[in-house]
């Protein structure tokens, strides 16, 4: 069974008022696992990108002016998605009515609805009263999502796969995704779910306490003595 992962990125929240797609991104899965492909572009909106939009997606004018326009990608995206694989969106009427807007305009049939499986009904319906955004749902789930500084429709597709796949009951704590690894996490492709390892940052959190603080904590732990139940546990760490 083969499922596409996407997100797209957009100048605002409407294409009936004019809003465009700025960005797609697509992860490809075969039975519930990543097989490598992916679909990434930035587009041309061919109208200006307001400001609001630029502080949440880090793309303005100069970088997407030489940007193919989506008339330019229009078939490289129908063939990648085919016609009859599921599209596992987060909050997909969002998404679906851009794709759709963007399809007629250039001309190309538009996607039914019920192409869509929505991980934010998904999620609802699960965990009812609680926050489901992506990033809420990344912390449920323990998948790092620390380089989700802005919002990227690739990576947030590889991180909705993730999610995608611990809603539907996840997989083994370290288990290898043979089709290759999810890329920017825990570099294993595994799916942290529930009480499990939390996977490992791509970069080490800077430590909390200061210089001072260390040394002034040494230095009681040294009042206590050899039998100080601190010195066991350092001792246990460095072996």
């Amino acid at each position: 069974m083969r499922e596409i992962v996407l997100d797209t990125e957009t100048t605002g929240f409407d294409p009936d008022t004019g809003d465009r797609i700025v960005e797609i991104g697509a992860v490809e899965l075969m039975n519930h696992l990543p097989t490598g492909q992916t679909f990434h572009v930035y587009i041309n909106p061919e109208r200006p990108m307001p400001q609001e939009a630029f502080e949440v997606h880090g793309l303005g004018d100069d970088f997407l002016r030489d940007k193919p326009k989506f008339a330019e990608i229009a078939a490289d995206f129908v063939k990648f998605i085919g016609d009859d694989a599921k599209l596992v969106i987060h909050n997909a009427s969002f998404d679906m009515k851009f794709l759709n807007a963007e399809l007629k305009l250039c001309g190309y049939p538009t996607m039914p609805y019920s192409r869509a499986i929505d991980t934010l009904e998904i999620a609802r319906s699960q965990f009812p009263g609680a926050q489901n955004s992506l990033d809420a749902l990344c912390r449920r789930f323990r998948i790092d999502n620390s380089n989700r500084t802005l919002h990227g429709a690739l990576l947030d597709s590889e991180l909705l796969a993730e999610v995608y796949l611990a809603l539907r009951g996840g997989r083994q704590p370290g288990l290898v995704l043979e089709g290759g690894p999810l890329r920017g996490r825990s570099g294993t492709g595994a799916v942290s779910q529930g009480n499990g390892p939390r996977s490992a940052r791509p970069r080490p959190l800077p430590p909390r306490i200061t210089a001072a603080e260390a040394e002034a904590h040494a230095a009681f732990v040294e009042k206590l003595g050899e039998k100080a139940v601190w010195l066991r546990y350092l001792s246990a760490g460095t072996n």
